[in-house]
C-alpha cells in the first residue's frame, strides 16, 4: 500500500511536520504539510510546507533563500506527526533567528534567549566554500587556482595538504594568532578541495564528529 495512504492527515489534509537541525538537534520550527508538500519535499529534497493563512503550498526560502536542504524524514508511531531533518540555509524564523523558539515562558513573561543567528551562520561559510569548489570542477574557471588543483589531480591536492599542515605547525609554534588563523585557513580550503575530489560532504564529517562527543 502506498506510504500516503496509511499516513494519518487531519480532517483538512494536514500533518504536523517538526524541524530540525541535524547537526545541533535544535528544533527549528514546527509547520503543516499536506499530501502535495510532502511529495514535493521528497521529489526535490526541499522542504515545502501548507500554508494555513494563505490556502497553499510554499517552498521553505522561496523569497527569503533560507531554504532547508532535507536529509532525513522520520514519522511518529502513531503515524500522524512527521520529524524532518535538515541543513539550514540562514535563519529558519522569518523574524531573522535561528529558531522560531527564541522565547522562553518564565514566570508567565516571554522572555527572550541570547541571540545565536549570527554564530551559527558563521559557521555556513564552509559550507559556502564547499560548494564553489564543486561549482569549479562542473564549471572550470580560467586562472582558477581550485581548477589548477583539479587537473593535477590528487596527488598534488594531498601534496598541498602537507604543505599546509607543516604551515599550521610553524605557525603555532610561533604562537601567532593572525598567522596560525591564516594557515589554518590554507589547510582547510584544500582540505575541502580533498573532500570534493573524494566525495567527503561536511555531513559526513559532522555525523563522525558526533559519535566523538
Amino acid at each position: 500500500m502506498e506510504i500516503f495512504n496509511e499516513i494519518k492527515f487531519d480532517s483538512q489534509g494536514l500533518i504536523p511536520a517538526i524541524t530540525q537541525d541535524i547537526h545541533t538537534k535544535e528544533v527549528l520550527m514546527v509547520a503543516y504539510m499536506n499530501k502535495e508538500a510532502l511529495k514535493k519535499t521528497l521529489e526535490t529534497g526541499n522542504a515545502h510546507y501548507y500554508s494555513r493563512s494563505r490556502n497553499k503550498l510554499w517552498l521553505k526560502g522561496e523569497t527569503s533563500g533560507h531554504f532547508q536542504r532535507v536529509k532525513e524524514i522520520s514519522i511518529d508511531c502513531d503515524l500522524d506527526a512527521i520529524l524532518m531533518q535538515v541543513e539550514q540555509v540562514g535563519a529558519a524564523c522569518h523574524t531573522g533567528h535561528q529558531s522560531c523558539f527564541y522565547r522562553s515562558l518564565k514566570n508567565n513573561e516571554l522572555i527572550e534567549k541570547q541571540a545565536n543567528t549570527q554564530d551559527h551562520n558563521k559557521f555556513e561559510v564552509l559550507q559556502q566554500v564547499y560548494d564553489v569548489i564543486v561549482d569549479r570542477r562542473k564549471n572550470p574557471k580560467e586562472g582558477s587556482y581550485t581548477n589548477y588543483l583539479f587537473d593535477k589531480g590528487i596527488d598534488k591536492m594531498l601534496k598541498k595538504v602537507g604543505e599546509e599542515s607543516a604551515e599550521v605547525i610553524i605557525a603555532s609554534k610561533n604562537n601567532d594568532k593572525a598567522e596560525i588563523t591564516y594557515e589554518m585557513s590554507d589547510l582547510l580550503y584544500h582540505l575541502m578541495v580533498v573532500m570534493v575530489q573524494t566525495g567527503v560532504q561536511w555531513e559526513d564529517l559532522c555525523n563522525e564528529l558526533m559519535k566523538r562527543r
